[in-house]
């Protein structure tokens, strides 16, 4: 797997120094590391199960909220707008998926439920501006919306990796079929309905849903 940063095209430093105000609606590797964001226990099998729901290609985001037992219980996917990676934007864009398919937390004195987000790109699994702008927008997101800001996770040709943490994986990749991912998908699924049963019927079921 690929590590450290992009060097900046000039296009994208073109840009920049003409809007220092999106420079600031990002997160630098070294900030998100900082910011204490919780470790996901299995992230393979979240990242495998949530790849098979939504299948996202290249320029897709898909959020999902996670129980305390990284149970899922709803998720969201959604292409990337055709503009320059600003995390104002990228943060609407979440707030909205995420107003869609749950309600907010805000009422809690400590979240108690996490958002990940994994984007599909181009590229390598190098950082680069686009993704800590989605950085960005995640944790405002989550501030907004009453939930702990979690994994941010890249999805290229390479395969998928946690950044911040280091933890990365070959499958699922950017261009992965569904049925490479069935075993670790029908184990995800047998451990949802388990977790769905002991719950009661009173818990609710959950909610999956995809926007394109």
């Amino acid at each position: 797997m690929t590590s450290g940063f992009a060097p900046p095209s000039a296009a994208s430093l073109s840009a920049a120094a003409g809007s220092p105000s999106r420079l600031g609606r990002m997160l630098e590797p070294a900030e998100w590391a900082a910011a204490g964001i919780p470790l996901l226990r299995n992230p393979r099998e979240v990242v495998t199960g949530l790849h098979s729901r939504h299948l996202p290609t290249p320029s897709t985001a898909v959020v999902a909220v996670l129980e305390a037992d990284e149970r899922v219980a709803a998720s969201a996917s959604f292409s990337r707008l055709a503009s320059a990676a600003d995390g104002w934007v990228f943060r609407n864009s979440l707030l909205t998926q995420l107003r869609r398919i749950i309600p907010h937390d805000l009422r809690r004195r400590v979240p108690v439920r996490t958002a990940v987000l994994i984007y599909c790109r181009d590229g390598d699994g190098r950082w680069t501006e686009e993704d800590g702008a989605w950085m960005w927008g995640l944790r405002d997101a989550c501030t907004l919306h009453g939930l702990r800001c979690g994994a941010y996770i890249t999805l290229t040709r390479e395969g998928w990796q946690v950044l911040g943490e280091g933890r990365a994986g070959r499958r699922p990749h950017a261009s992965s079929r569904p049925e490479e991912n069935h075993e670790v998908v029908e184990r995800w699924d047998a451990v949802t309905a388990a977790a769905l049963r002991s719950a009661g019927e009173g818990a609710g079921t959950l909610r999956h849903a995809a926007a394109h």
